[in-house]
């Protein structure tokens, strides 16, 4: 769940509402330096993709309390953007005829759900013995959201996994659902998540400083993070790939892997655009808390929908999609618009960040329909 931060109502630059502007490094630059200066984010990286490529990359700031420098080569937390990655890989395996993504998982599991051994990282899934309904879980089911699970089990008051509604039937954030496609394609398929995902998708972009797991080399150009209060946080040195956000990642690095989704590198045009077509109604106010009350079917918004691990939008300059990460000390957005496949990606090591990024957006791309009220909920962001 994400906190709400103290934000400053602050005139920018204008931006044209509908118009993506060619800015300079200098001016992204100086950009990037009055809203750390604003917000008090110690590090903040911003890229910049047109036509499929990256055409800016620019990083300011500290890595660590010590002060050393953020740079494009240094290695941050990708949090919530691995679901993206994922979703990329998944459907590579899709277009191989490998998985169906309207398959019951029951399909691919060599035994029932509830009766499959426990595996370091992946979910209680004894909690659902009694519960059939697991059976109707397809992959596109949990890509989309709507496992009916909570974000994750250990959130319970009990700590116990269970559907809180009918698979299928409505979103409702859930990291626990991706995982569980993760043990399906490691038990079902006998594939190693993180080697498949290294592979196919960071070894493809050209990923040379990016994992599903820690690695050692990473130690030498790494970034720690802050809080929202300030307080330094270690870099989490993750033993294990998890689906839901494992990724270690670079500014440099996400910026290719932003320009290869829009390119399709790997994938067919009508496999690529399956991940970002409206999939399913977002039927709730705000992402977070995940498992609250629909809206009424006169306020929600018609131009929001789950994709394929990301969000879909549609604005004034025409369909975009989605995707944030984030923890305590970690702040990150991606954000791309169709038209002129044009995204900006940030990265930060420090959560402060977040009420500038619907003003960074802007500063590049123009109004995009991102709805960010929805994606941070009641969050106050820097004003453009």
């Amino acid at each position: 769940m994400r906190t709400s931060l103290l934000g400053l109502l602050l005139v920018a630059l204008p931006v044209a509402a509908n118009a993506q502007v060619h800015r300079t490094a200098a001016a992204i630059d100086a950009e990037l330096l009055e809203v750390m200066r604003l917000t008090g984010a110690r590090g903040l990286g911003l890229a910049v993709v047109r036509d499929g490529q990256v055409t800016d990359i620019r990083v300011q700031g500290a890595r660590n309390a010590a002060g050393d420098p953020l740079g494009p080569e240094t290695v941050m937390y990708g949090a919530s953007l691995t679901k993206a990655a994922f979703a990329f890989m998944v459907m590579q395996l899709v277009e191989e005829g490998r998985l169906d993504l309207d398959a019951s998982i029951a399909t691919y599991l060599p035994r029932p759900l509830p009766d499959s051994p426990p595996m370091a990282g992946t979910g209680p899934w004894a909690d659902l013995k009694g519960d059939e309904r697991w059976r109707q879980l397809t992959p596109r089911i949990l890509l989309t959201h709507a496992s009916g699970f909570a974000n994750f089990a250990f959130l319970e008051p009990d700590g116990k996994l269970r559907f809180h509604f009918d698979p299928g039937t409505r979103y409702a954030y859930s990291g626990e659902g991706l995982i569980l496609l993760q043990f399906v394609l490691e038990q079902g398929l006998g594939l190693d998540v993180g080697a498949e995902m290294q592979r196919r998708v960071f070894d493809r972009a050209g990923m040379t400083r990016t994992s599903m797991m820690w690695r050692a080399d990473f130690a030498t150009n790494l970034a720690d993070g802050w809080d929202a209060q300030g307080k330094p946080v270690p870099h989490d040195q993750r033993s294990r790939p998890r689906a839901a956000g494992s990724m270690d990642t670079t500014m440099a690095d996400i910026a290719r892997f932003a320009a290869a989704y829009v390119r399709g590198e790997g994938l067919s045009a009508r496999g690529r655009a399956e991940l970002t077509r409206p999939q399913r109604p977002i039927t709730t106010a705000s992402q977070f808390p995940s498992l609250q009350p629909e809206l009424p079917v006169d306020r929600r918004r018609p131009d929001l929908a789950a994709g394929l691990g990301v969000v879909v939008c549609d604005g004034p300059q025409g369909p975009g999609f989605f995707k944030g990460g984030h923890n305590d000390s970690t702040a990150n957005t991606w954000v791309c618009v169709e038209r002129g496949r044009a995204c900006v990606v940030i990265l930060s090591n420090d959560v402060r960040a977040e009420p500038a990024f619907p003003r960074l957006v802007a500063f590049i791309l123009g109004e995009t329909g991102v709805p960010w009220t929805w994606e941070y909920g009641g969050m106050t962001f820097l004003s453009h």
